[in-house]
């Protein structure tokens, strides 16, 4: 699914309630470049997810025979407004001058927001410098959560195993005071008081 026109300085992005088709870059390598020659991006290198939008071809370009619009097999995009990209590009330039010549203080001030500057670079020094380091941090992270997962539910059924045990103690010396087979306080001595308090019935539920 499309999100957004590769061409520079197009805002079009994709929306289903708008007629605005939007076309992949050709497989074809003659083709493909013609295109990215076309386009007048730096550096650029489309990807199987980067995209045109109709806007940049003319109507002698599309097939419509079909249910949907496409593209002819000899269609190239020539429809650029190269000109207001490059203005609207040199304008946030100056803005960003302007802006920063304003916001630039003097004197001691000065000396603070440099100060402040380096605690914030120390402050996120756990930023990641390239997508690679970042990874490899994930996997890491991925690795010590699943461990610990593992030790968690050895826990649990630690306690578990100890809790049925304990359950099992407790009938065992509960019966043997009914049988009159040992002394009354016996539970009084030998377990807690949360245990010894509670009635034989609730101990045989819970075994």
């Amino acid at each position: 699914m499309p999100t957004n026109c590769a061409a520079a300085g197009c805002a079009t992005t994709y929306n289903k309630h708008i007629n605005i088709s939007f076309h992949r870059f050709p497989l074809d390598p003659k083709r493909r470049k013609e295109w990215v020659r076309l386009v007048r991006r730096k550096n650029f290198v489309p990807g199987k997810h980067t995209f045109l939008c109709s806007k940049h071809f003319e109507a002698s370009c599309f097939d419509l025979t079909g249910q949907t619009r496409r593209l002819k097999m000899d269609a190239v995009p020539t429809i650029f407004d190269f000109c207001t990209h490059i203005k609207s590009m040199k304008l946030k330039s100056r803005n960003l001058l302007k802006k920063n010549k304003s916001c630039t203080p003097t004197g001691p001030s000065n000396l603070k927001s440099n100060i402040s500057s380096q605690q914030v670079l120390l402050e996120h020094s756990y930023a990641f410098r390239n997508p690679m380091e970042a990874k490899k941090r994930i996997i890491k992270l991925e690795k010590e959560i699943a461990s610990l997962r593992r030790k968690m539910k050895t826990c649990l059924q630690k306690e578990r195993r100890a809790t049925r045990r304990w359950i099992k103690a407790t009938c065992l010396i509960k019966n043997l005071e009914a049988n009159s087979l040992s002394p009354k306080s016996t539970s009084e001595h030998i377990l807690p008081t949360a245990l010894s308090s509670l009635p034989l019935e609730d101990f045989k539920i819970l075994e």
